[in-house]
């Protein structure tokens, strides 16, 4: 195959490429000036950056922000398509559920931008390093705006991509702002922050320059040379987008200098000079362009708006098999063995499952032993992450969109917060904005919770009512070994982001195990003890508060049904309403703090429903933390935390 640095640009065919997103983003301001349309953002200044889309092969990745139109254009995506999205038709990439200007296409292999700029960084890694763990030729193209590289994720794709030598190029679009505020002074080259050995300076309005250099780091990058940064200095001739006004801030001598440096007309001046194109043969480029963009955008105004009732529509994908984990255990087992098990059956089916995480490779195992003997058992497989949570979970979505099952452990669920951005922003939206077209199958692992005297907080944290909250993420929470074995199985061959909470209280209690297991698919609940009188709600840690409540009560004649939740996103609420007609009380017991839980969405959801609340023989309850960390001391720990007497109070207090 000819060597993409020795091909020759195509200049006259560029050149109509960049004037056709520039006349697609000058037709969107003049529809909204019109209010036709409700937002643009504007890739004026930033076309000649196309060129380096003549370097990539179809199986190559491009990881876009929202001021790369032309570079949209120049892998594939139409105008049409662009004119489509820009009025939010159904028939858009996302079906009228994103902005205009967040180009997506999975038959292009262009990944679905996301506003927060800098978040596509750590996924574009991902996907990197799963073109080197397949030996493949390909390589991925990150772009991003100056000012998002002081994001903290930005340096952290750097640095993996630098650890593992990743086939990656991230292109730097420097047009000297972050909306209104000059960028210069925080360049974290010229100050120092990042070692400059893996930077190239383009000047990004010279379409040569940019094709020249970009071709180079794509060339080095498909032939194992690793990543590169281009930095791009260029001018953005337009507002920040249509809700600004940068005259307001940027002086007037300022912007006519840089419509001066404008790249298109450039272009044109130089291919006339040369000989490669004449005036006529230019101007009418520029009517036919116009007529084409005219055309399309008037058809894809009167294209089909979405329907109403399709908005709930791929927030989650179809469910997994539903398959026994091929698990064999002895007589009894710990959590902690049904799920190293478990990482193993899945490791041997599957070479493409991939676990990665803080510590987790021999001798150590994994803080908790979780992942013992798995790196030695299978190597190449199980990798040690930096201790850096944002780059577990990015590089998670990264590989999943690559082809590849992530099941990457976070060492406490307590540390996720730097992860959430990834989880928030790309892992949980991802199939709903691109209406299933993309989806992230990802297991993030992680011990959680308390009844461990002298964690503490960071330590002893639960925190599944925040990811309760966020449509698109599946959370499953075992209380039995056998439960941990089959939950796992099942979200390590499911269509959606699973997190696996793992109740680190429970992880060396040993518990009997069929030779067979049963399939646990999301979504089901179990009722661990049957009752007449009251129906208790847990999951993890507090199905034991429960069950020990349910053996105190039994001594004063009252029946209790508990029910073991098992996963919280999907819930099973028919087993609820089930068990509620039958006892008429309800009672849910949660670790997590009171305000906001998870517990107080099952009253909720009990209540509001007219047939679930014409159950009710009594308010029901909710047992939960305090609204407070988890303390180190255990007396101020216990505390804080529900225990089997606060449970049997709520039951007694309903059934006066």
């Amino acid at each position: 195959m000819e060597n993409s640095t020795s091909r020759s640009l195509p200049a006259v065919e560029l050149l109509r490429l960049m004037l056709l997103s520039r006349e697609g983003d000058r037709r969107e301001g003049l529809l909204l000036r019109q209010n036709r349309g409700w937002f643009q953002v504007s890739a004026m200044g930033h076309e000649a950056l196309a060129a380096l889309a003549y370097h990539l092969e179809p199986g190559d990745y491009m990881y876009l922000y929202y001021r790369d139109r032309a570079l949209a254009l120049a892998r594939g995506i139409t105008n049409a398509e662009l004119a489509s999205a820009y009025f939010a038709k159904r028939e858009s990439s996302s079906g009228g559920r994103m902005m205009p200007g967040h180009y997506s296409s999975r038959g292009l292999n262009v990944f679905s931008c996301a506003t927060p700029t800098g978040s596509q960084c750590l996924p574009a890694a991902g996907t990197a390093w799963g073109f080197t763990l397949s030996g493949s030729r390909n390589v991925v193209l990150c772009t991003i705006g100056d000012a998002a590289t002081r994001q903290g994720e930005y340096y952290e794709a750097v640095a993996i991509a630098l650890q593992e030598k990743l086939p990656v190029v991230f292109v730097v679009e420097d047009n000297g702002y972050g909306i209104s505020t000059p960028t210069a002074k925080f360049n974290p080259y010229s100050l120092g922050a990042l070692g400059a050995d893996h930077m190239t300076l383009v000047n990004g309005r010279d379409v040569c320059e940019v094709y020249a250099r970009g071709g180079e780091a794509i060339a080095k990058a498909r032939a194992g040379g690793g990543p590169t940064v281009l930095w791009c200095e260029l001018d953005r001739l337009s507002s920040h987008t249509s809700s600004d006004d940068h005259r307001v801030y940027r002086p007037a001598d300022e912007l006519e200098e840089a419509a001066q440096r404008d790249p298109l007309p450039t272009l044109a001046a130089q291919l006339i000079a040369e000989g490669k194109l004449t005036e006529d043969a230019w101007n009418e480029m520029r009517e036919s362009v116009h007529r084409e963009v005219d055309q399309e955008y008037r058809a894809a105004e009167s294209e089909d708006d979405p329907k109403r009732d399709e908005v709930t529509g791929h927030v989650y994908g179809s469910p997994g098999p539903a398959e026994g984990p091929p698990i064999h255990a002895s007589e009894s087992m710990t959590m902690v063995g049904a799920i190293n098990a478990t990482l193993s059956a899945a490791l041997a089916q599957d070479n493409k499952v991939i676990l990665f995480g803080e510590d987790i490779e021999d001798p150590k195992g994994g803080v908790f032993g979780l992942t013992r003997g798995l790196s030695t058992e299978f190597p190449g497989r199980v990798f040690n992450s930096p201790l850096a949570e944002a780059t577990i979970a990015g590089v998670a979505v990264g590989l999943s969109v690559a082809g590849y099952t992530p099941v990457f452990e976070l060492q406490f669920i307590d540390f996720v917060p730097a992860a959430l951005n990834q989880l928030i922003t790309q892992a949980s939206s991802l199939r709903w904005r691109t209406q299933g077209d993309w989806s992230c199958p990802m297991v993030l692992m992680a011990p959680y919770g308390a009844y461990l005297p002298a964690e503490a907080i960071w330590h002893s944290e639960s925190k599944e009512s925040l990811f309760a909250h966020i449509p698109g993420i599946c959370i499953a929470v075992p209380s039995t070994p056998e439960d941990a074995a089959g939950l796992l199985w099942t979200a390590i061959h499911g269509n959606d982001p699973v997190l696996f909470l793992v109740p680190k209280h429970l992880f060396r209690q040993r518990a009997p195990i069929p030779d067979t297991l049963s399939p646990v698919p999301l979504g089901e609940a179990v009722i661990r003890r049957e009752g007449e009188d009251v129906t208790i709600v847990a999951w993890g840690n507090c199905v034991e508060l429960a069950l020990l409540a349910g053996e105190e009560l039994d001594k004063e004649d009252v029946s209790t049904e508990v029910i073991d939740l098992r996963t919280l996103s999907p819930c099973d609420w028919d087993t609820v309403e089930m068990s509620l007609a039958k006892t008429g009380r309800l009672v849910v017991v949660q670790e997590d703090n009171r305000t906001g839980g998870f517990g107080q969405t099952i009253i909720s959801e009990a209540v509001a429903c007219s047939k679930r609340w014409d159950l009710f023989l009594a308010p029901p309850r909710l047992v939960a933390r305090t609204d407070t960390p988890v303390p180190y001391h255990p007396i101020l720990e216990y505390a804080a935390l529900p225990d089997v007497s606060k449970v049997c109070a709520a039951i007694r207090s309903i059934l006066e």
